[in-house]
């Protein structure tokens, strides 16, 4: 069965609404370092995540800041259930470029 033109449009509305929802949680984490951190990586690159991209960053949004920063700056690794791309990119992340 093809899609219809309005089926098509619902699901790339779906997930510009998720990209969305995501960017503005990663702009408002609660410290003002990891806003800065969290919301410029969504930024640059929230725009090209798929639908597997975008459910593994909402899942390390779901974590407390003081974990994830730790993991950015590497003091504590990641959990293997988060390794991904997604992870990869945000580890390599610079703010400051």
């Amino acid at each position: 069965m093809q899609q219809t033109e309005k089926q098509v449009q619902n699901a790339e509305e779906t997930v510009e609404n998720w990209r969305k929802r995501l960017t503005f949680r990663a702009w408002h984490r609660g410290t003002r370092e990891m806003d800065l951190l969290i919301g410029s990586f969504a930024d640059k690159y929230i725009n090209s995540f798929d639908r597997a991209d975008l459910a593994i960053f909402e899942e390390v949004l779901i974590n407390n800041d003081p974990d994830v920063y730790d993991w950015i700056i590497g003091r504590q690794k990641a959990p293997e259930e988060l390794k991904s791309r997604v992870l990869d990119l945000l580890l390599d992340h610079q703010f400051a470029k």
